[in-house]
């Protein structure tokens, strides 16, 4: 039997077939300039800085003339030889001491006349050290040097597709230090660098600093100069994790299967499934089969080469498969291997035994093929039919956190918002401080970074505290604003985590009524799980979430910067976009991820102090928030086809799963519901509206419009209330009409008081009840214009941060088309 290696790593392994797929450019040990004479060099030097100072001139060209005697000294034929041949990259940053001492000059600033020197000879393209000595040596000369006299032409114009709204200027001048050295060590121009040279110089950077991560701004900027080819990498951040797609075989090999002729099957298999999988079903089946099945039979039966198995070794396999290990950080701190009952037992059995149930069906249409390894499946359907217990097991989990979680939501986003406060306030507090100057906020006392009288460089607004601990306030106050930002989203539309980090600018529109020329928002959101896009009404309160968001990412031109995203689920990039969730790591703007905001809402929790029934403490599932959405909806009243609209299922039995506490109640309410509407309007009603039915439609909503606001009432029902809007709990009163209501108010406190001094005994109850109502609809407003206060985001109109406005196409016939 043949044995195959175990558990590849396909990160790597990926990596390397893009390093491979993009050489860098070799370096030779000789080449035209390299293999002249010390006086031509000399010479050389001298006509290239014919335009520059005097001074620079005779420090250049003495520290080169010192130093290629220095390197004659060494065997070769070139000047890179005698480099390589010297002590000096085995010396790093000390070479130029070395040096100095074997030349024994009487020079007190010999190391930096070498150093000169040496710059001369960069620019002059004489000498090419290996990347990793670039890395570890540095210069603040040698950028202005490699620009100035290397490829003025190339570095203008790198500089003119440089975006400021994208990239700060610190950035943007570490990138160009970053490319300078890649021109000392391959040569040519800018427009010369490749994929490969960037790989490479990504790989050195990592071998020799410790931290490098991040810093790959200048593999953005020379893509966006159109330098590379079209099939180029997007980006180089987190190489090896973000590396694309597996094959089918990869997926497979991940677990290095001893036995290779069920190897070949289970790629067969996959292979044949995968026309109606999307990528990460036929990641899971993969690990499903080649992991939890056949990796662990092979594990405790070594040789095992066939699907038949006895029922002894079947069942042991399953007594295994119930249980799970996984490795934990013990409470001192020491990391140990705990074990744990396997919640997706059900769901891994059904894939096995689909497994088998395939083969023998497939064995039938042909048997050449698939006959040889149909057997009887391992999993009886006893055992897979009792699915509806595990998913009971499951509601009743998922229902006890939305109850631990859903009287919480308010103190979450009250706590989201004051963290962003505090947040703004020591960012605030930290840009007003000088350099080097103690400050105090908010109780607590910090140095601003820097050496006091200096000017604070771009984007250093980080402080140290009296325990003498960095903190950066600037990234503390972009995480605290997302934070927020994910939690009302979440919470106000209840779409997936993946539906939220895709919403973009264009997402946001707005339908005109054709009648009114009243503005109704929306949100839309894009098709992922189920492929199929809706609409959501943004509420006021979500559209001030939005306006901020818009207000945040837009940059100075008024537009929504592009960012690449990519699709953790899919493993591929996605195209430009202009997306709403987006911040700037290390310089350039990337997608928020999912990590990074189940990251911020915990901290949120945390600083609360929150904790759950064992006494925990409290997190929150990004799709918590969609059950919370679900059960809230359909407690107040909406409709389960309704939510079921809004969250996006195709089957209705999903949405009843996602509420909470008493589903029964849900769905009689529903079929009461529906059994209503069929009473009230006939089968013979269901049929196409005409015109004048649906100019009536739209006439109900301008028919709800009321001194003091609007009435909520569904359409087609009258007031129930002979119009005593000021009792009824559906008047949502207009905040400009608040003087109105206090008139209507102080009417009933001067009507009370006259019935109760008449002895009007019943008027007098009467009025009190609507006096209540009058100071309850204050208090509303009150509780409004408080939340509104909150946080001042200095918001923009719903217009300004819209995509589009959608306008409803006229019917044939009306006087605008004529």
């Amino acid at each position: 039997m043949q044995q195959t290696p175990a558990s590849p790593d396909f990160r790597g392994q990926v990596a390397d077939e893009l390093r491979h797929r993009f050489p860098p450019r070799p370096v030779p040990d000789a080449w035209p300039i390299s293999m002249r004479g010390r006086a031509d060099v000399l010479g050389r030097i001298e006509e290239m800085l014919a335009d520059a100072a005097t001074q620079l001139r005779v420090n250049w060209r003495r520290g080169a003339d010192l130093l290629l005697q220095w390197l004659e000294t060494f065997p070769g034929e070139s000047w890179q030889q005698r480099w390589y041949a010297s002590p000096a990259h085995d010396l790093g940053q000390c070479w130029a001491d070395t040096a100095a001492q074997q030349l024994a000059k009487p020079i007190v600033t010999l190391p930096n006349v070498l150093r000169c020197g040496l710059l001369a000879l960069f620019c002059l393209d004489a000498v090419r050290p290996r990347m990793t000595w670039l890395v570890e040596c540095r210069s603040p000369y040698w950028t202005q040097a490699i620009t100035t006299y290397r490829d003025p032409s190339g570095f203008a114009a790198l500089e003119a597709s440089v975006d400021p709204i994208q990239w700060s200027k610190r950035v943007t001048v570490i990138a160009l230090n970053q490319l300078a050295k890649m021109l000392i060590a391959k040569g040519g121009g800018i427009r010369d660098i490749t994929v490969g040279d960037c790989l490479e110089f990504r790989d050195a950077r990592v071998a020799t600093l410790a931290n490098s991560a991040g810093q790959t701004l200048f593999y953005s900027l020379l893509r966006n100069l159109g330098s590379f080819p079209a099939d180029a990498p997007v980006t180089l951040n987190r190489l090896g994790s973000r590396s694309g797609q597996l094959s089918v075989a990869q997926l497979v090999d991940r677990f290095g299967l001893a036995c290779r002729p069920v190897r070949d099957l289970f790629v067969d298999y996959l292979t044949e499934r995968q026309p109606v999988l999307d990528y990460k079903s036929v990641d899971s089946l993969s690990r499903n089969l080649a992991q939890n099945f056949w990796q662990d039979l092979e594990r405790h039966h070594p040789g095992i080469d066939s699907l038949h198995l006895p029922p002894e070794i079947a069942a042991s396999w399953k007594e295994r498969l119930r249980t799970k290990t996984t490795r934990r950080r013990q409470p001192d701190g020491s990391i140990a291997d705990v074990a744990s009952p396997r919640k997706n037992y059900t769901a891994l059995l059904t894939g096995v035994r689909g497994f088998y149930l395939d083969i023998a069906e497939w064995a039938l249409e042909d048997p050449a093929r698939w006959g040889p390894w149909a057997a009887p499946s391992p999993v009886s359907a006893a055992e897979v039919t009792g699915w509806h217990k595990a998913a009971a097991q499951r509601k009743a989990r998922m229902d006890q956190r939305t109850r631990e979680r859903l009287p919480i939501v308010p103190l979450l986003a009250e706590g989201a918002a004051r963290r962003l406060q505090d947040a703004r306030t020591r960012l605030e507090a930290v840009l007003a401080a000088a350099p080097g100057e103690r400050f105090t906020v908010l109780g607590e006392t910090f140095v601003r970074a820097g050496h006091a009288g200096r000017t604070a460089i771009d984007g250093s607004k980080c402080a140290y505290d009296d325990t003498g601990r960095r903190h950066n306030f600037e990234f503390a106050e972009n995480r605290a604003f997302w934070a927020w930002a994910s939690v009302e989203f979440l919470r106000h539309t209840g779409v997936r985590i993946e539906e939220m980090l895709e919403v973009s600018h264009h997402s946001i529109t707005q339908y005109r009524l054709p009648a009114t020329g009243e503005l109704i928002p929306l949100l839309q959101i894009a098709p992922s799980k189920t492929d199929e896009e809706r609409l959501l009404v943004v509420s006021p309160e979500l559209a001030d979430v939005l306006s901020a968001i818009v207000q945040r990412v837009r940059a100075s031109n008024g537009a929504i910067p592009l960012v690449t995203a990519y699709d953790p689920l899919e493993r591929v990039w996605n195209p430009p976009l202009p997306l709403l969730f987006q911040w700037q790591v290390g310089g350039e703007r990337r997608a928020v991820s999912r990590a990074a905001v189940r990251k911020g809402i915990n901290e949120v929790l945390l600083e609360i102090g929150l904790t759950d029934a064992a006494g925990e403490p409290l997190t929150y599932q990004l799709h918590d928030f969609r059950r919370i959405f679900a059960t809230e909806a359909i407690q107040n009243g909406m409709p389960p086809h309704i939510a079921q609209l809004l969250l996006g299922h195709k089957d209705i039995n999903t949405t009843m799963g996602y509420k909470a506490v008493y589903p029964q109640e849900a769905i009689n309410g529903h079929r009461a519901f529906i059994a209503r509407r069929r009473g009230l309007r006939p089968s013979f009603e269901y049929r196409t509206p005409t015109d004048e039915e649906w100019d009536e439609f739209l006439g109900h909503f301008q028919r709800r419009k009321l001194s003091l606001g609007e009435c909520g009432r569904a359409y087609g029902s009258g007031c129930q209330h002979e119009h005593a809007c000021v009792r009824c709990s559906l008047l949502r009163v207009d905040p400009a009409q608040r003087g109105r209501l206090e008139e209507i108010r102080d009417n009933l406190v001067d009507r009370v008081a006259e019935a109760e001094r008449e002895g009007w005994v019943g008027e007098a109850d009467g009025l009190r009840v609507s006096l209540a109502a009058a100071q309850d609809k204050l208090a509303q407003l009150n509780e409004r214009a408080l939340r509104a206060t909150t946080i001042n985001l200095g918001l923009p109109a719903f217009g300004d941060v819209a995509g589009r406005t959608t306008v409803a196409p006229r019917r044939l016939g009306d006087p605008a088309n004529a």
